[in-house]
Parts: C-alpha cells; sequence; structure tokens
C-alpha cells in the first residue's frame, strides 16, 4: 500500500512541477535529495556497524548471558510462559540491549528471531500469545539510554547539540515503557480471567 502512495506523491510532484514549467527545479530537488540521502546513509553505516561489532562481542564474549542473568526475575515477571533457558531469552534480552542502546536497526532482526523463537512455544499458531504480545510492546517503547541512530541523525544534519535530545528520550522512553507494560499485563489478565470464566 505504501509503495502506492509514494509512486502517488511522486507522480504528482512531477505532474505539478512539468505543468508549472518548473521540471528543472523537481530534478534539482531530486538529485540534491539523493546526495543528502546517501550521506546519512553513511553517517548511519558507521554507527549501526560499531555497535552490531559491539553486540557481537558482547554475545559472544559471555556478555548477554550475564546480562539475561542479572535481569532474569524481570523477564520471568514479563513473561512467564517463557522456560528459563529457552532461545528466546536470549534472543529477546539481546534485542532489549540493542534497544536501550538506540540502534533500532540492529534490533530488528534480533526482534525477529525472538519472535520466532516465542512463536515454537505457541499452541495457537494463528494467534499471539501473552508473551509475544508483551514482547512487541517492550520492542516498541523500549527504554533508550543512548538514542545513537536519532544522535547520528543529528550529527549528519549539522546540529549544534546532537545530545540535547537525551532528557527527552529518557523521560518519553519510560513513560511509554511503563504504561505500554501496564496495559499489556492488564488486558492479559482480563483475557485469562474471561477464558477462564467460559470455561
Amino acid at each position: 500500500m505504501l509503495n502506492y502512495v509514494w509512486s502517488g506523491m511522486l507522480l504528482i510532484g512531477f505532474v505539478v512541477g512539468f505543468l508549472n514549467g518548473r521540471i528543472d527545479e523537481v530534478t534539482k530537488a531530486i538529485l540534491d535529495s539523493a546526495k543528502v540521502a546517501i550521506d546519512l546513509s553513511i553517517a548511519l553505516l558507521g554507527v549501526l556497524c560499531l555497535w552490531s561489532g559491539v553486540m557481537e562481542i558482547a554475545s559472544k564474549g559471555g556478555m548477554v548471558k550475564a546480562i539475561a542473568n542479572s535481569i532474569r526475575p524481570v523477564t520471568r515477571l514479563l513473561f512467564p510462559g517463557v522456560p528459563k533457558e529457552h532461545p528466546a531469552q536470549a534472543a529477546m534480552v539481546m534485542n532489549m540491549v540493542a534497544n536501550f542502546l538506540g540502534l533500532g536497526n540492529a534490533a530488528t532482526p534480533l526482534g525477529l528471531k525472538a519472535m520466532n523463537e516465542l512463536q515454537k512455544l505457541n499452541n495457537d499458531k494463528d494467534t499471539a500469545t501473552d508473551d509475544m504480545c508483551m514482547f512487541l510492546i517492550i520492542n516498541a517503547c523500549c527504554i533508550q539510554l543512548v538514542p545513537a541512530t536519532i544522535i547520528a541523525v543529528r550529527v549528519a544534519s549539522g546540529s549544534a547539540n546532537p545530545t540535547g535530545i537525551l532528557a527527552g528520550v529518557w523521560i518519553t522512553s519510560l513513560c511509554c515503557s511503563v504504561i505500554g507494560v501496564v496495559l499489556a499485563k492488564t488486558f492479559a489478565s482480563s483475557w485469562n480471567r474471561k477464558n477462564k470464566f467460559k470455561s
């Protein structure tokens, strides 16, 4: 659907530029935008490679396992249906750490792996479990200590104070995470009570 939206917007832009006799300005805008996109991609690639490498080293060095053990009481509370040593635990922890560092692109494949492992625990393959819903919410609303991607974008855009957003990011991500977890637990409990009553 979005492909049609973007294609339509581009087509309308070309038509309007042509009808107004400003097709040269449209062409210049396309070339300038392409240059900005390439510069931004290179800046983001450096940050992504750095933190992806750090995550890989942390995983192979046992740091992720140590983090998983240290936050196990929290993960047991949030994901009661996931067994202690299940591969989903490690994938979820790595995803949360990547999100914690603001690495949305690095966190995505880890999130997909975690969801795949959670699906293996799902008896009803057509319906998401409470643990899957909770993980999705935490993945979307995760607290970000270092929003590395946003900072990189601000640096590439020439911001005078690229880290000036930290306080706002901490407050909003913390509020989103707390509200999301509370709502997920509330609706999960309501759903469980309803099904228990019907049975």
